[in-house]
């Protein structure tokens, strides 16, 4: 097997790794675009409840009503903060595997031009290969009609 074969070969698996990173940063980029979605449909929900309870509560609660309001709010505060929490680890993971992608890719840049490298090189010397035979060839025909010439 010759050289270029063989690094072809390794650039088909860093072309596969590649890919395959590459379809990892699609997943994460949409669990990112989920997360922020979510993140701000508790924002939205958050405010709305509040606009509403404000209403009501210009024609009066009681107590119960009030704590209840409060717990609950408590209760999207948190659940907004999680999803802060959420987002932000989700950003980090596609932060990281962008930089694996485009490791991966340089890499398969890389083997991609030490292939064509060692292409061209085979080629150059098949065609040197080739003259010499056409070289040799045509000294042994000279020679030849010498000898039947004389």
């Amino acid at each position: 097997m010759k050289r270029s074969q063989r690094l072809n070969v390794i650039v088909e698996l860093n072309a596969r790794n590649e890919q395959a990173t590459l379809e990892a940063l699609g997943s994460i980029q949409q669990q990112r675009q989920a997360a922020e979605v979510q993140l701000e449909n508790l924002k939205v929900y958050r405010q709305d409840y509040e606009v509403k309870y404000q209403s009501i509560a210009k024609v009066g609660v009681n107590i119960k009503q009030l704590l209840e309001f409060k717990a609950f709010m408590g209760k999207l505060d948190l659940a907004i903060d999680e999803q802060k929490q959420i987002v932000l680890g989700v950003e980090k993971q596609l932060v990281s595997t962008r930089e694996q992608w485009t490791q991966q890719h340089q890499k398969t840049e890389s083997m991609q031009k030490v292939c064509t490298a060692a292409v061209k090189k085979e080629l150059k010397e098949e065609d040197k290969r080739e003259q010499n035979e056409q070289d040799d060839r045509a000294s042994r025909m000279g020679r030849d009609s010498g000898i039947r010439s004389a």
